[in-house]
């Protein structure tokens, strides 16, 4: 069964990681999917990947910060399928620094990516959504968001603010049938995690209770769950995909 067959998928931050791993899951199981990053050249081969699984694929370069290039997204993916079904705000940046030496330009470029940006696509996607009377919206948080980290305040408090937001919107928009839910990864294996050091991850795993880090896949598969049809009594929640890293 095609959890999401025939589903319009808008996903951020789509290039690569996490991103290009639910777009491709998704299109797996039969979603067309609207690809969208900053880099346009990543999202245009996210996009060829997805059409090679016989799926529909468009890229569209956006920078979720700017509240009308968010608009535009959602427009062009109306325009160009009639509807749009799921949104997965995964769209995110680090600008690390113990707070003490954190700059402003530092804390506002992180915050203005990850929660406001997040905030750009919920607003510019919920009317579409609200006169369709269904829709799935999934924020993707982080576990750094509910525990904190030394040297993330600034993604700390953007993603516990992703977390906030999800919950406001879940219950603004619970009564259209728009469902919306975070999901919070943990220590997965991405190109950024990839160049730490060799201490780093050993210290990461020995607060993991599986004993690994996670794939992107493993967080691509709650969110193949979220879109679909078995979470429809799903919303507001916050998921760890951690391997027991925050219980």
């Amino acid at each position: 069964m095609n959890l999401v067959d025939e589903q319009i998928a808008v996903i951020t931050g789509a290039a690569r990681g996490i991103g290009r791993a639910i777009a491709l899951r998704f299109a797996a199981n039969g979603a067309h999917i609207v690809v969208s990053d900053v880099d346009e050249a990543g999202a245009q081969a996210t996009a060829a990947e997805i059409e090679a699984l016989g799926r529909q694929a468009l890229a569209i370069k956006t920078d979720v910060s700017v509240a009308n290039e968010a608009e535009n997204l959602i427009k062009a993916t109306v325009e160009r399928f009639g509807r749009i079904d799921i949104l997965v705000n995964n769209a995110g940046i680090t600008r690390d620094s113990l707070l003490m030496r954190m700059d402003e330009a530092q804390w506002d470029a992180v915050i203005r990516v990850n929660l406001k940006g997040t905030f750009n696509c919920i607003k510019a996607v919920s009317r579409p959504m609200m006169k369709q009377r269904q829709g799935r919206i999934i924020n993707i948080s982080s576990v750094v968001g509910v525990m904190g980290n030394a040297g993330q305040a600034n993604y700390a408090a953007s993603k516990a603010g992703v977390i906030g937001l999800t919950k406001s919107a879940a219950k603004e928009l619970a009564a259209r049938n728009i469902l919306v839910n975070a999901v919070a990864p943990g220590y997965i294996e991405t190109e950024m995690t990839r160049n730490l050091p060799a201490e780093a991850v050993e210290t990461f795993r020995t607060l993991i209770p599986l004993q690994r880090q996670g794939m992107p896949e493993d967080v691509a598969d709650v969110c193949l769950f979220l879109a679909g049809p078995l979470s429809a009594y799903v919303t507001g929640q916050v998921i760890h995909v951690d391997g027991g890293m925050v219980m």
